[in-house]
């Protein structure tokens, strides 16, 4: 026997004959005697009172001895089969040669069911009013509808061969109170019924050979399975609805359907012939005894109470009677507080739990107390018995303070706060936990470093048991602690929150605030929080993360104070630094908003990586610096710029790609390049630039060509003492000089101009007059200096295609025609050639207004531009057979033609104009030409040209000709138009008013149907006419 959960009571003796049956109606028994009487027994303290006094009585049985109230003689013919009291309707519904109703308390006659007679089972549906009873191999079913009370019964369709029997029955009333049973439906069974119980709308039926469930409205059977060979069936209603099928010793549990409900049986000691259930208990009646099973699974036995001869086991409203041959005994439930604290007594946690669920509503209070109680008993009863995790399960569900836990475990230090209580307080919470001390629970104490001593004498697989016990004590705490984390960090992110918000509002609660103290963002663990959600969470977390440590789940670790944390920040650190997990603390010092503590350790972990130092396993890289560098881009530049200057040379471009993707002012970066790493300023703005140009300011564009102008300074500087400068070779750095001299134009080309030698450079300084518009001088250098015509022509075609989207041969050209004017006088064009360079750089410098590329063409080469007049005159008066200076013009142009005839570059000019013949003003170019050139030379100039005059002249007259045609077919079409004839008659309507037309002005659409008023037309001009689509506006006529 688990535990008393009954209290067996004799409440009567020496009945003068033996009991058939037994009720029970509020604190009266009534047996059912074989003499035929019912014997009616009443508490021998009620007995005093008069039946008048009946509502002022107890409504439910006493645990005291019973005497004989009342002999009604007569009341069965033959032996009462069963007796039930229907509290409900105030009835007593009794089972002999037919099935009868009594009213109560004074047990006249209400109605007896003649139908019923030879009935040797029912049963009653308390909840609708319906009863059904088995008589032979027929199942019948009644209405209660309490209308009549005197029953006469009419057959209104029989028929005595089919399975199937519709009766109605008619009552005759007697009172107005009267009460009556109508609509009994027959059915037919296989068998003959020994058992039988609702189960919702159908009906649960037990045959000789199996039960089956019976369709209520159609009389449909279907099999549920086989009952026993030895024991007779038995069905059970269950207050859930479900029903409880007996087969020999095992109960079977099956829903309303008949299918199997729970894997789970009960499995009684023998096969009991009578189960009476009271929750949480089923109560067996069998041969020697009576036994007591839990109705949770696995259904372990309670009780057994002995009792000999037992002839019936009914329930009652308060509890279960049994009746023997001559007396009765009453079972009455212990107390469930009292059944609480024998099972918690004799360490039955789980069926003490079970029963705090019966405890009444009114006492929430103490219901949750003793549940909180057991649940903390129970967990230091698994806890000390190794099952570690369902030890914490139950202190969750205790809803234990953590720092209760957290007592079981001397090794975790905790942060000190003015929330821990003390053990007195756990105590008086929980009295029944009173003689439970954390010494109770010394699974943990192994991890105490000073309780080493202790396991020295143990063996070596003692050793090992005792370090696999403390693992899974930690295991089962870090699963306790995960899941009371989520409640408490909720609630104390809510009490920051609130903080916040109250702090903003000002001093309406200044009085709150001078009783909180604010947390900071940067070391959590250092600032007193004052705070109860917060001193809980930062007890958690802190427990949790060396709960981690202890069981070697650093990433778990690292994950944890990834995300939103209130870990201690001391005690932290130095679990962290004892146990060397630098990543995690790492997190710690992020978490803390302590970057810089972080990025010294991170820079210390480097150094020792790389020296091979380092006494953990990871090996750190200076990109894990980067990637901590990363998002602190946007929050604190200068401490990104300061950290990872010590990772620039290691890491240039990854370093320089932080600078950039983290939207650090460049302004600022360039600067402390230039102070702290002047090295790496170039590329750094090579970069920038590369990215964006549009985000590199004009200051940042001129820094960065001057210092790859420094760079090739420096370089011609050293190649020119060796004797080894070759102004036509390239090096990288030359070759980024020229790529940003022509690229950017954010510089300032006069200052960079001032700086290149006047005797090497030559292609950087032509680069900086062009910018300068300077063109005559910078291709005087392509040309006379570097002797290179193609970046001549490339300069040229730049500088053309980049005038206008659509450039123009008369004005774009020109820089074509400047070309060829150097061809053609190379000692004009480089006499005083670095004398101009320096007047443009000194000019400029007292803010010259610059000059166009064709301006600068002329007032730079100017003569130049003589020269070219000098031509035209030569070439007019040549061609004029009454010019008087004919001789002089031509002896000066045989002059010019001879100061230069020298150093004419012919093949470059023949060449310039082959492959740019579109390009150039043929009329202009042919005028610069000397007069000796061959024309056979000038064919692959003036053949392209002539043939493009050519066509497009045709192509002007095809369109011409075009115009001219379409110009012909639109009058032809105006004419069409106007000798369109409108024919107006005297039934001419109009089509917008519907009057005739009249001698009206009247006005006609282009289709020449539709007729309207001129004055209608323009009262409404947005009319449309009958055609479909738009029409144009008609003609007035």
């Amino acid at each position: 026997m688990v535990h008393s959960a009954y209290d067996s009571f004799e409440l009567l003796r020496g009945c003068p004959t033996k009991i058939d049956a037994v009720a029970s109606y509020a604190s009266k028994l009534f047996l059912g005697c074989t003499d035929g009487a019912l014997r009616v027994y009443a508490a021998e303290s009620d007995r005093s009172s008069s039946s008048s006094d009946y509502l002022g009585q107890a409504q439910e049985l006493r645990k005291e001895g019973y005497a004989l109230e009342r002999t009604v003689n007569g009341f069965s013919k033959k032996t009462l089969l069963s007796m039930e009291v229907l509290a409900s309707r105030e009835l007593l519904l009794s089972l002999s040669e037919s099935i009868a109703f009594h009213r109560l308390p004074n047990l006249e006659t209400f109605a007896v069911i003649t139908k019923a007679k030879g009935a040797n089972v029912y049963s009653w549906d308390d909840r609708r009013g319906y009863l059904c009873f088995a008589r032979q191999k027929r199942v019948c079913i009644i209405r209660h509808d309490g209308e009549f009370s005197r029953l006469l019964f009419q057959s209104c369709c029989c028929n005595s061969g089919a399975s199937f029997l519709l009766l109605e029955l008619k009552f005759e009333s007697c009172s107005s109170a009267g009460r009556g049973f109508v609509e009994v439906k027959e059915f037919g069974v296989p068998d003959t019924v020994k058992s039988m119980a609702w189960c919702g709308e159908n009906i649960c039926i037990g045959i000789k050979k199996e039960y089956a469930i019976l369709n209520a409205t159609s009389g449909a059977l279907s099999e549920v399975f086989p009952s026993g060979r030895l024991a007779p069936p038995m069905v059970v209603s269950l207050p859930s609805g479900e029903l409880l099928l007996g087969k020999e010793n095992i109960g079977v549990f099956v829903d309303q359907n008949g299918k199997l409900h729970q894997a789970e049986r009960i499995c009684w000691s023998e096969a009991p012939s009578v189960v009476v259930i009271q929750k949480p208990y089923a109560i067996a009646l069998l041969p020697r005894r009576v036994e007591i099973r839990s109705l949770r699974v696995p259904y372990p036995m309670i009780q057994t109470i002995v009792l000999q001869n037992v002839r019936r086991l009914v329930q009652s409203n308060n509890a279960v009677i049994v009746a023997l041959d001559n007396s009765v005994h009453g079972l009455f439930p212990v107390p469930v507080g009292a059944q609480i604290v024998q099972l918690t007594a004799s360490g039955n946690f789980e069926e003490a739990l079970a029963l705090c669920k019966l405890l009444p509503p009114e006492d929430a209070s103490l219901r949750a107390a003793k549940e909180a109680s057991i649940h903390i008993r129970y967990a230091h009863h698994l806890f000390d018995n190794g099952s570690y995790e369902d030890a914490m399960e139950h202190f969750l569900a205790s809803q234990v303070d953590i720092t209760y836990v957290l007592s079981m475990y001397p090794s975790i230090v905790l942060p000190k706060t003015t929330l821990v209580p003390e053990m007195d307080k756990v105590v008086d919470s929980y009295p029944d936990a009173m003689h439970l001390s954390r010494g109770s629970s010394g699974a943990s104490d192994d991890m105490d470093p000073s309780s080493a001593s202790h396991f020295g004498d143990f063996d070596e697989h003692s050793a090992l048991e005792s370090k696999k016990m403390s693992h899974n004590t930690l295991m089962a705490l870090i699963k306790y602690l995960q899941k009371r984390r989520y409640s408490v960090i909720e609630k104390a992110t809510a009490e920051g929150t609130e903080e916040v918000v109250l702090g903003a509002v000002g001093d309406n609660y200044g009085h709150y605030d001078s009783s909180r103290v604010k947390k900071s963002g940067k070391g959590r663990g250092n600032v007193a929080i004052n705070s109860g959600a917060r001193e809980i969470a930062a007890i958690l977390d802190t427990a949790l993360l060396q709960a981690l440590l202890l069981t070697g789940q650093s990433s778990a670790a690292v994950e944890l104070l990834r995300g939103h944390n209130y870990c201690d920040l001391k005690i932290c650190e130095e679990s962290l630094q004892k146990r060397h997990h630098y990543s995690a603390l790492l997190e710690l010092y992020r978490s803390n908003a302590m970057h810089r503590e972080a990025l010294k350790l991170l820079h210390q972990l480097v150094q020792e990586s790389n020296s091979g130092q380092s006494e953990v396993m990871h090996k750190f890289k200076p990109e894990d610096i980067l990637e901590y560098l990363k998002p602190l881009c946007g929050t604190d530049p200068m401490l990104v710029l300061e950290f990872s200057m010590i990772i620039l040379e290691r890491c240039p471009t990854q370093t320089i790609e932080l600078f950039l993707s983290g939207n650090i002012p460049a302004d600022l970066v360039n600067s402390y390049l230039k102070q702290h790493a002047p090295n790496m300023q170039g590329r750094y703005l090579e970069l920038m630039l590369a990215m964006n140009e549009s985000a590199i300011s004009g200051n940042l564009q001129n820094e960065m060509v001057q210092i790859y102008l420094s760079e090739v300074l420096d370089l011609h500087a050293e190649l020119t003492s060796q004797k080894k400068w070759d102004e036509k070779a390239h090096s990288p750095t030359r070759k980024k000089l020229l790529s940003a001299l022509e690229g950017i134009s954010g510089y300032n080309p006069e200052a960079l101009l001032k700086r290149l030698p006047p005797d090497a450079l030559y292609e950087e300084s032509a680069v900086l007059l062009g910018k300068m518009n300077q063109h005559e001088l910078a291709l005087s250098l392509y040309v006379h200096k570097l002797h290179l015509p193609d970046l001549a022509l490339s300069y040229c075609d730049r500088i053309y295609e980049s005038a206008t989207p659509q450039p123009s041969t008369t004005n774009s050209g020109s820089i074509y025609l400047t070309l060829l004017q150097i061809y053609l006088n190379p000692s004009k064009t480089t006499k005083n050639f670095e004398k101009r360079i320096t007047n443009i750089v000194a000019s400029r410098s007292t803010s010259i207004p610059k000059a166009s590329s064709v301006s600068g063409t002329k007032t730079k080469g100017g003569r130049g531009a003589k020269k070219i007049a000098a031509i035209e005159i030569a070439d007019d008066l040549r061609m004029s057979p009454s010019g008087t200076d004919s001789s002089k013009s031509d002896g000066d142009t045989d002059e010019i033609n001879q100061e230069g005839s020298s150093t004419i570059m012919l093949d470059e000019v023949l060449d310039l104009l082959s492959k740019r013949w579109d390009r150039i003003n043929g009329a202009q170019a042919l005028r610069l030409l000397p007069r000796q050139t061959n024309l056979q030379n000038l064919l692959p100039f003036l053949g392209p040209l002539l043939r493009k005059s050519s066509e497009a002249n045709r192509n002007l007259s095809v369109i011409k000709s075009l115009r001219q045609s379409e110009n012909l077919q639109v009058k032809d079409e105006l004419y069409k138009y106007r000798k369109t004839v409108v024919k107006i008659s005297s039934d001419s309507m109009c089509s917008l008013c519907n009057k005739k037309i009249g001698t009206s002005v009247f006005a006609v659409y282009p289709n020449g149907k539709t007729i309207v008023h001129f004055v209608c037309f323009r009262d409404s001009q947005s009319m449309k006419a009958v055609t479909k689509g738009t029409t144009p506006p008609p003609r007035k006529w």
